[in-house]
């Protein structure tokens, strides 16, 4: 998939432009729906099917107070985007200037960038533009004036409510990794870069690969099992989510540390995905750190033989 950060380098040649705009965090079934659409309306018209997102959430820049945090970052939202076949993606700087833009100068200005617009596919909810000027009655509006047909698709619905992105955060708060799976169309995983740690897993004889997962969702703490990923590489894994109550009383900062089994390497700086097969147990104070160490040996036995689901 093509990513570009500047709608004139899409470049779609003589062919015209069917869009997708949103959000899409999750790329959960409501959002396969519309993407879907998107690309059958470009196969229709011998188009190039296209993403327009944004590298981050909208609220982080117009209502800070009200960001949630995202279900996937930003590359992990365009890799699954892709694999639905999206043929790509113009991911807009949402910053600040940007959030300024009236909704109808931003499509007149997205209507000139990509040449022609054929269709746009979107929620039938979906607002955007200072202000949320914009909405699904402007985009029907300007479309006989732009030359796109509008698709506003309704909710995808599971157990009588619209699968969103808010549900799917509510059922990752509450560890229903499968409920959350459901609404995904995959498992829910939650990928982080391999940091810099204080090194604390390896002096208790267990290392630990730490995972910035700086604005990211996450699971309630906790010792999970767990498949990890690196690169094209699968191990299984012992997951610590939480504060560390037992080497800092009083640490404020919440850890996600992965004890990759059978592993011995260096991968800081990489991508490490990991997929929740099980919580094993509460995070708990111990009252020695060699208690400590003989819980976390029994916590990797036990990750070692959950089955996979």
């Amino acid at each position: 998939m093509k990513v570009v950060y500047d709608a004139a380098a899409l470049d779609p040649g003589p062919r015209p432009v069917c869009a997708a705009i949103g959000v899409f965090d999750g790329v959960h079934l409501g959002h396969q729906h519309v993407l879907r659409e998107t690309i059958a309306e470009a196969a229709l018209h011998q188009a190039v099917s296209a993403v327009v997102t944004f590298d981050r959430h909208p609220n982080s820049i117009v209502a800070p107070a009200r960001v949630p945090p995202l279900i996937y970052a930003l590359d992990k939202k365009l890799e699954v985007i892709a694999s639905l076949g999206v043929e790509a993606a113009y991911v807009i700087r949402f910053d600040k200037a940007f959030s300024q833009i009236p909704g109808e100068t931003f499509l007149r200005g997205l209507a000139r960038d990509f040449r022609q617009i054929k269709s746009i596919c979107v929620g039938d909810g979906f607002m955007f533009g200072a202000g949320r000027s914009g909405n699904v009655a402007l985009l029907q509006k300007l479309g006989g004036e732009l030359g796109y047909t509008l698709h506003a698709l309704r909710d995808v619905e599971m157990d009588g409510q619209s699968v969103s992105s808010t549900r799917i955060r509510d059922a990752v708060r509450a560890g229903d990794f499968a409920q959350a799976g459901r609404m995904l169309g995959r498992s829910y995983a939650l990928r982080g870069t391999v940091i810099q740690g204080e090194q604390l897993g390896r002096k208790l004889g267990f290392p630990t690969a730490n995972l910035d997962v700086t604005g990211l969702l996450t699971p309630p703490p906790g010792i999970y099992a767990a498949e990890a990923q690196v690169g094209i590489a699968r191990h299984r894994a012992a997951v610590n989510i939480g504060h560390r109550p037992t080497v800092h009383s009083a640490d404020p900062q919440l850890h996600v540390e992965a004890h990759l089994l059978d592993f011995n390497g260096d991968i800081y700086g990489q991508a490490l995905e990991l997929v929740f097969l099980k919580k094993l147990r509460e995070e708990t104070r111990f009252p020695t750190v060699e208690a400590l160490r003989e819980q976390i040996a029994e916590d990797i036995k036990q990750a070692r033989n959950c089955s996979l689901p």
